[in-house]
C-alpha cells in the first residue's frame, strides 16, 4: 500500500492516457547494457527488478518505460509484465530510427519478443537528435510509416519520440504534428527546451521529462549549498515540484535502481496542489545566489541567442558548456557539470558538438557577434575547461 502520498494524475495530451506524474524509467535496474543470454541474469539482480516495478505500481505510478537500447530491459520486464494486469499500466519502449524501415521493424519485433506483450501503449523513436535522424523516420517510406502500420494492426497505441537534440531540432519535430509526445529534457538548470515544451502544449502532445534528478544536477547527491537553498525541500522535491508547477509537463522519469528510490520522489506531492507558491522563494533565492556569484548581466543574457554548437567555428558547443559552467561555477554542481562536460564528443548525436579545449576565441567572438557578452565567452569557455574537464566519459549505454 502506498503510506505516502496519494499519486497524482495528469491527461497526457491527445493521447487522453491519464499520466501518473512519475514514470518508472527502466535504465537503471536492468542487469546489462547489452543483451545477454538469460541465464546470465542474476537472480538477485531480477528480484531487486521485480520488487522496483512492483513498487512503482503499489505507489500509483503505472506508466513503465524502457527501450531497445536499454541493454536486458526489455527481456527481464518479460519476465515480469506478462503475469500483471496489463490494463492497469501503461508500457513504453523506443527504438532507434534507420534509414531502413525493415531495420527498424525488426528492431520492434525483439522489443515485442523479450516483452512478451501483445501492444505497448507508447512507442518512441529513440533519439531524434538530429535532422537527419527526423528525415529517416518522416521520409516517404520511413520508420513512421512502419510505426503508423503497428498502429493499424494494435501493436502499438501512440508514437511519439525522445530527444536529447538542440531546441530547433526538437521544435521541428514537434510542429509536423505527426507525434503524440515528446520525451525531451527540460528542468531548472536546463532552461533551453521551454519553447520546445510550449511548442508541444500547442499541438496537445504529452510531455516527459528525462531523468531530472539525475540530468538536472545528480540531485540524489547535492552540494551543500544547494541542499541549504532550497531548504525546506530537498533539491528533488524543489526540482520535481518545479518542473510540475507547469500545466504543460506531464510527467517526469524516475530512473530508480531499486524500490525505496521511488520515495523521495512521491514525498514531493505533500506540495502538489499548491507547487508553483512553494518553489516560488526557492527559485528566488537560487537565482539571487546566481547573480550574486555571476553578476546580474551574465544571469540576465548569457545563456540567450547563443548559436546552435553545427553554426560555431570547430563545432565548440558554446550553448552547452555556459549552461553547465554557470550551474557549476554559480551553485557548485560541479560534480554534475564535469559528468556532463566529458560527455562532450564522445557520446555521438546524444551529445554533440566539441568542448573548449583547442576552442579559437576569436573565431567563437566573431560567430558570437550580436550577443551581448561575446567579449567575455572565450574567457569563460576557458574557465570552463580548467573547471570540468577530466577523463572523457562514456554515455551508461556504452559502459560510462
Amino acid at each position: 500500500m502506498n503510506t505516502l502520498f496519494p499519486m497524482k494524475y495528469r491527461r497526457f495530451g491527445r493521447t487522453e492516457l491519464s499520466m501518473p506524474v512519475f514514470s518508472c524509467g527502466g535504465m537503471r535496474y536492468q542487469h546489462k547494457w547489452d543483451d545477454c543470454k538469460p541465464e546470465e541474469i542474476p537472480e538477485e539482480n531480477q528480484r531487486n527488478l521485480e520488487a522496483t516495478v512492483l513498487r512503482s505500481l503499489e505507489l500509483g505510478i503505472c506508466h513503465i518505460e524502457t527501450a531497445r537500447g536499454y541493454g536486458t530491459s526489455e527481456m527481464q520486464l518479460g519476465w515480469l509484465l506478462p503475469k500483471l494486469p496489463r490494463e492497469k499500466m501503461i508500457v513504453q519502449t523506443k527504438v532507434a530510427p534507420c534509414a531502413d524501415p525493415k531495420e527498424f521493424l525488426a528492431t520492434f519485433e525483439r522489443s515485442m519478443g523479450y516483452l512478451k506483450l501483445g501492444h505497448v501503449d507508447l512507442l518512441s523513436f529513440h533519439g531524434i537528435n538530429t535532422p537527419e535522424l527526423l528525415d529517416w523516420t518522416l521520409r516517404k517510406g520511413g520508420c513512421l510509416e512502419v510505426a503508423r502500420q503497428l498502429q493499424r494492426e494494435g501493436r502499438c497505441r501512440f508514437v511519439g519520440f525522445s530527444t536529447h537534440a538542440t531546441t530547433g531540432v526538437i521544435e521541428n519535430a514537434i510542429r509536423t504534428g505527426e507525434f503524440d509526445y515528446v520525451n525531451l529534457h527540460w528542468y531548472f538548470v536546463n532552461p533551453y527546451n521551454w519553447q520546445a515544451v510550449r511548442a508541444a502544449a500547442a499541438e496537445d502532445m504529452g510531455v516527459f521529462i528525462i531523468s531530472p534528478t539525475d540530468k538536472g544536477g545528480m540531485l540524489h547527491a547535492p552540494p551543500d549549498k544547494v541542499r541549504r537553498l532550497c531548504e525546506p525541500l530537498s533539491p528533488i522535491e524543489f526540482n520535481n515540484l518545479y518542473c510540475l508547477s507547469k500545466p504543460e509537463v506531464h510527467t517526469l522519469s524516475v530512473g530508480a535502481a531499486r524500490p525505496s528510490d521511488f520515495d523521495a520522489h512521491v514525498a514531493s506531492l505533500a506540495h502538489y496542489e499548491h507547487a508553483a507558491t512553494t518553489v516560488a522563494p526557492v527559485v528566488a533565492r537560487l537565482n539571487t545566489e546566481l547573480e550574486g556569484v555571476l553578476g546580474p548581466e551574465w544571469c540576465a543574457h548569457a545563456l540567450h541567442g547563443v548559436p546552435d554548437f553545427d553554426r560555431i567555428p570547430g563545432e565548440v558547443n558554446v550553448q552547452e558548456i555556459l549552461r553547465l559552467w554557470t550551474y557549476a561555477k554559480g551553485l557548485d554542481l560541479t560534480a554534475w557539470g564535469k559528468m556532463r562536460y566529458n560527455l562532450m564528443g564522445n557520446a555521438g548525436h546524444w551529445f554533440p558538438g566539441s568542448n573548449a579545449a583547442s576552442a579559437d576565441g576569436a573565431a567563437i567572438s566573431q560567430a558570437l557577434q550580436g550577443h551581448r557578452l561575446a567579449g567575455q565567452i572565450p574567457e569563460i569557455l576557458r574557465q570552463a575547461h580548467a573547471l570540468l574537464f577530466e577523463t572523457p566519459k562514456k554515455r551508461l549505454s556504452e559502459g560510462g
